[in-house]
């Protein structure tokens, strides 16, 4: 017998599931995925959650053994009760995700589904923990640079949700004024502000390939955000003593020093000793993480998480 859990990972431009083993190996022949974007409504939510629990589901055999569901969500979240109010999701806000994707996986299985549920960050942190760029640290932060910024805590290797299961929002610390490091460091927001300056491209990998061709601008913007992260990890670090961030996300990959200009920030900025020893590494799992994570809630955390 072969023992699985179901992944459900949700975002603000897509929605996917897979089956995940016990080993933390994706099945790629059972992962699917669905759009979301901000239109996204609980009726559409609900429809594309049939679609890619279904698929996934059906890679099971008539020997293997489903551990439950583990669902990692945009933020912010209502861990308690199950319900998320994603930022870029507004008509989806209190949409309850962990019920629906109990009820849909029941419904396929015929049978209850035991369902975990958290923010998508803490479960990219999870994640790295397990089988990523963190194994074995003391304490670590894993974030994601893309369309968006978030992150997850691990300490002693327990992720930690927080009160509200929300710790590791870093994307909505105030990084410029009253700009936040999501507005600042973000792949959009790094488009918008070398548009602002002049620049004519119009993606990420616009600036990425102007960077490497010598553009000034492009190269400015990439700086500006690594800048801001590293600040934003400085400042963390300084508050609970990290030993190792991982970084993932499109964004993260638009140059090749992208790690170690944010290295550099953070030595450069950071209030002491301890903080300026954290570690920035590049992620060990890129876009197979959130899915991993998803499952490490049925695989690896106690049953006092399930929800």
């Amino acid at each position: 017998m072969t023992a699985y859990a179901l992944a459900v990972d949700v975002g603000g431009t897509k929605l996917e599931a897979a089956l995940v083993a016990a080993d933390g190996t994706v099945v790629d022949a059972t992962r699917t995925r669905r759009p979301t974007g901000p239109d996204a409504t609980p009726d559409s939510l609900r429809e594309a959650l049939d679609a890619v629990i279904s698929a996934a589901l059906a890679g099971l055999s008539s020997g293997d053994e489903l551990l439950g569901a583990g669902v990692g969500s945009a933020g912010p979240i209502d861990r308690e009760r199950g319900l998320i109010h994603p930022v870029n999701m507004p008509r989806a806000r209190g949409f309850d995700l962990a019920g629906a994707v109990r009820d849909s996986a029941s419904a396929v299985r015929g049978a209850p589904v035991r369902t975990a549920f958290g923010h998508d960050g803490g479960c990219l942190a999870l994640a790295e923990s397990w089988l990523g760029a963190t194994q074995g640290a003391a304490s670590s932060l894993s974030i994601v640079v893309s369309t968006g910024v978030g992150g997850g805590f691990v300490m002693g290797g327990r992720y930690l949700p927080g009160a509200t299961g929300n710790a590791g929002h870093l994307g909505q610390v105030h990084a410029e004024g009253p700009l936040t490091l999501e507005e600042v460091a973000s792949g959009p927001a790094s488009v918008a502000w070398a548009r602002a300056q002049g620049w004519t491209g119009e993606r990420g990998e616009d600036l990425a390939r102007d960077a490497a061709a010598g553009d000034r601008i492009a190269r400015a913007a990439i700086e500006r955000s690594a800048a801001a992260v590293g600040a934003a990890l400085a400042d963390a670090s300084t508050l609970v003593d990290l030993e190792v961030v991982a970084i993932g996300g499109g964004f993260s990959r638009v140059s090749a020093d992208y790690i170690d200009l944010v290295q550099r920030a953070v030595v450069d900025t950071a209030a002491h000793d301890y903080s300026r020893r954290t570690r920035v590494v590049r992620s060990g799992l890129e876009d197979e993480g959130p899915l991993i994570g998803a499952a490490a809630l049925i695989l690896r955390t106690a049953s006092d998480d399930d929800r």
